[in-house]
């Protein structure tokens, strides 16, 4: 039996995480390639750049450089080095500037995943100066623990199970006063799993114990398919039994327990004797959950019975428990159990015999907390939204930034006593439920605007301007005379700058428009530059465009998209990106400048971006139906014919041919799935979402060394393996887009126990069985030669080896074939039937011919 121990806080979440399974069927206990997705392994503290594989578990672990820009590296002091220490303890990244420092995280599945995230720390003395440090650890706004050591050499290990309400997870370093806060390692591990469950939210680990463990070792990956640690425990007073045989072989149990671990366990010295576990909880404000975990571990003869009985603070939790041979089941707590001290008691009933396996998790749940200057609300249900933003006497310096104009749910906004410049934003007016407004003490000029004075005159709003020289309530402002000679001069000056601007602006374009690149430009361009001849807007014009951001079209890790419409009527789509994500930053002006140099009608079409004080754009052309996976999946819509699902193929693998073998250098896409290729109203397929698209040097003759990105189930085997990307990564990304539209399922089946595609796909192409295969609503209106030729071509692109599979150029070919058999195959029907039309026609011209000449009935 194994226990797992929870305990729950009082959570700004109320998400449960009795959410939808999202785990791969695993065999053997051993994780498969897809279930790796999410996973980021950070040795904090170690040289930009550098990385490496650990020698125990595996597990590659990185430098920490991509995931936050404070903090120094530093080293533990070399008295504590030792062989048997860990590799990833001997550095550290320690924080002694500001109050919080925080690494933001962005694992692929993004929002609405489980992630175990686990945080390790061991001081070293690495500052030589040998105080025990203790700090706080949050995740985002909540307080996850505070990290407190024994001693130098005493290893901090600091586990939760969250449930991210965004696309990025901040893990952040409070200093308390009480020491400089640091970091060891930073794991995120990502759990397709719904066994771990609760009233409240996030879970943070108490406790996991191995009870009965026959060694001192810690399991974990690859025993453990999700990573957990189990630590030894043996029991006084028990004597320990095991098994060589492996547990649930046969049957896989949902939480995928470490066969290693089930095989131990302890047992009372007398049968009729108890098995008593006491742990001091210390808060009695705590809740927790127990999860006990059993199985039988020796053969019992026939006329012996293995029955006992599980009680918790003297209440009977779990009657006749009766462990399965070599399988392991789980008896859950339903409720959150609150106590200062917790005893667990097993005990036999009738005389039964009784054994016990014993292992232990705890998990606690965040508190609310409100950073300096930053207060939010909650309302038990929804993410945190911030309501209060202090931000005097910071020594801010230029515009009010337009970013400000994303916090739709502030009420209170002191921009006071800085170095502010320019005008007052109209959009201030806009939000909704600002109530204060401070901006006294800036360098503003001209007149604030008169939506924001009415509000302050209706009473809506308390809003303050004084000590602003250049301000004034009222349009247009009064000058003073004894001044007008300093802007005269000035409008003089301005007005010779920006005659000199034009005329260099008129120069480069004329220069542009002589020598211009053509769209297969190498990739050379300065990082950062977004000049180029498709429109630029305003962020005020996407504002105006998008009626104020009102429809969302979709959601990615990098901000919203939403629905627009240009001045022309023209339908638009518009991806803002998001203040909060800074690697996406990069990505999305990687996307921009891309869709800037290549053109296709199999490739999204860009229609122009937006650049303007820290708001960056891209407009797409719109298109209706959306991405093929909410078509695929979205049971209110019509089906997709197999000729409009082979048409949308051919599509996308001709935008795919397009940037393998149509640009120079060539671009791999590294994040093809269903969810990046859109469909307009006719149905056409177009290639989407850039961000993570790479150059490919063509004098590279076989592979570009790159970290790997990319979508569980999408994901390359080879290229997750080695990092050692080609074209032929995109291919096989493709053949499971292929297999979706064939199919009807998505990557990951859940139906079947969240199998991936290809191994539910396999063995009915063994046994020829090509209509399991296809997706049932087509109703076997298809030509099956037109099938077996796409279902063969899809499983030309998934071998795990890249060598076997086909190129683009390939895949195009067979798929046009394909659609070729099914037009056919349509046109004959059509043929049939307008013959059976015609026949029917003229008997029935007959028939009538007879009735209206033949002779009458005498």
């Amino acid at each position: 039996m194994v226990w797992f121990i929870f305990i729950s806080f009082l959570t700004i979440y109320a998400t449960s995480y009795g959410m939808e399974e999202k785990f791969i069927n695993h065999k053997n206990a051993r994780r498969k390639l897809d279930d790796i997705g999410g996973s980021i392994s950070i040795d904090c503290g170690i040289p930009s750049g550098v990385s490496y594989t650990d020698e125990t578990t595996d597990l590659p672990y990185k430098s920490d450089e991509d995931f936050i820009s404070s903090g120094v590296n530093k080293n533990i002091s070399s008295k504590f080095m030792s062989g048997t220490l860990p590799n990833s303890l001997s550095s550290v990244r320690s924080f002694p500037e500001g109050n919080r420092n925080c690494y933001t995280l962005r694992p692929p599945e993004r929002r609405g995943t489980i992630y175990l995230i686990r945080a390790s720390f061991m001081y070293g003395d690495y500052d030589d100066q040998d105080k025990l440090p203790e700090f706080d650890l949050y995740v985002g706004v909540n307080q996850w623990d505070t990290v407190k050591f024994d001693n130098e050499t005493h290893i901090v290990i600091k586990e939760i199970i969250h449930l991210p309400q965004m696309d990025e997870i901040d893990v952040c370093l409070l200093n308390t006063g009480k020491g400089i806060p640091f970091i060891s390692t930073l794991e995120v591990r990502h759990f397709h799993n719904t066994t771990y469950r609760t009233q409240s939210g996030a879970l943070v680990l108490y406790k996991r114990l191995d009870v009965g463990s026959t060694t001192s070792q810690i399991i974990r990956f690859k025993e453990d398919i999700y990573d957990r640690m189990w630590s030894p425990y043996n029991y006084p007073g028990s004597v320990s039994i095991n098994t060589s045989f492996n547990i649930d072989t046969l049957v896989e149990s949902e939480y995928r327990l470490p066969s290693v671990v089930m095989r131990t366990a302890v047992k009372p010295m007398d049968v009729n004797d108890s098995l008593n576990f006491d742990f001091e909880i210390g808060d009695p404000t705590l809740q927790f959950y127990v999860y006990l975990h059993f199985a039988e571990l020796e053969i019992l003869q026939g006329n012996q019975h293995r029955e006992f009985n599980v009680e918790i603070n003297g209440e009977i939790w779990e009657k006749s428990v009766v462990p399965s041979y070599l399988r392991s089941t789980t008896e859950p707590s339903v409720q959150p159990q609150q106590t200062k001290k917790m005893s667990m008691q097993s005990w036999t009933s009738n005389q039964a015999m009784m054994c016990v396996k014993c292992g232990k998790e705890i998990h606690v749940v965040h508190k609310h907390y409100s950073w300096n200057g930053l207060n939010c609300s909650f309302n038990g249900y929804t993410p945190p939204k911030i309501i209060s933003l202090n931000l005097a006497s910071k020594g801010l310096t230029g515009r009010i930034s337009p970013s400000l104009s994303n916090l739709k749910s502030l009420e209170h906004l002191d921009l006071s006593n800085n170095k502010l410049t320019g005008s007052v934003p109209e959009f201030l007016s806009q939000l909704p439920y600002l109530r204060t407004l401070n901006l006294e003490g800036n360098e503003l000029s001209g007149s604030v605007p008169t939506s924001l004075v009415a509000k302050q005159q209706n009473g809506s709003l308390e809003l303050s301007v004084g000590r602003n020289p250049g301000l004034c309530l009222s349009a247009p402002c009064k000058k003073d005379r004894r001044n007008i000679l300093i802007p005269l001069v000035a409008t003089a000056v301005s007005l010779l700058v920006i005659i000199v601007i034009a005329l260099l602006i008129f120069w480069i374009y004329k220069r542009k428009r002589a020598g211009r690149l053509n769209v297969h430009k190498s990739s050379g361009q300065k990082e950062g530059s977004l000049e180029s001849d498709n429109q630029q807007f305003t962020y005020s014009e996407i504002v105006n465009i998008t009626n104020n951001f009102q429809k969302v079209l979709g959601k990615g890790g990098f901000g919203n998209v939403y629905h627009g419409s240009l001045p022309n009527g023209t339908e638009v789509a518009v991806k803002m990106l998001s203040a909060a994500s800074a690697q996406g930053s990069k990505q999305f002006r990687a996307e921009a400048q891309l869709l800037m140099r290549v053109h296709h009608r199999n490739l999204a079409s860009l229609v122009g971006y937006c650049n303007d004080g820290g708001n960056f754009g891209i407009i797409y052309e719109y298109m209706a139906h959306g991405n093929l996976q909410q078509y695929l999946l979205d049971e209110n819509k019509v089906a997709l014919s197999w000729k409009e699902r082979i048409k949308i193929a051919v599509d996308a693998a001709q935008g795919l041919e397009y940037l393998h073998h149509g640009c120079k250098p060539p671009i791999i896409h590294r994040d093809v799935k269903t969810a990046n290729i859109l469909l307009n109203e006719k149905l056409q397929a177009k290639i989407a979402d850039f961000g993570f698209s790479k150059f490919f040097p063509i004098e590279s003759k076989s592979h570009v060394l790159t970290s790997v990105v990319g979508t569980v189930g999408y994901l390359d085997p080879e290229y997750y393996a080695s990092n050692w990307l080609t074209e032929k990564s995109d291919v096989y990304s493709f053949g499971i887009v292929l297999l979706e539209l064939i199919t009807g399922r998505p990557a990951i089946i859940r139906r079947y126990n969240n199998i991936h595609i290809v191994q539910w796909v396999s063995p009915f192409l063994e046994r020829g069985d090509i209509r399991s295969i296809i997706d049932p609503r087509l109703e076997g209106n298809f030509d099956t030669n037109s099938v077996w030729k796409a279902v063969e071509t899809a499983m030309e692109c998934v071998p795990s080896i890249s060598a076997k599979r086909p190129t683009m150029n390939h895949v195009v070919t067979e798929l046009k074939q394909s659609l070729e058999m099914e037009t056919a195959r349509e046109q004959t029907r059509r043929t049939e039937s307008q013959t059976l039309r015609l026949s029917s026609s003229v008997d029935m011209s007959v028939v009538d011919l007879e009735t209206e000449i033949g002779p009458q009935a005498r």
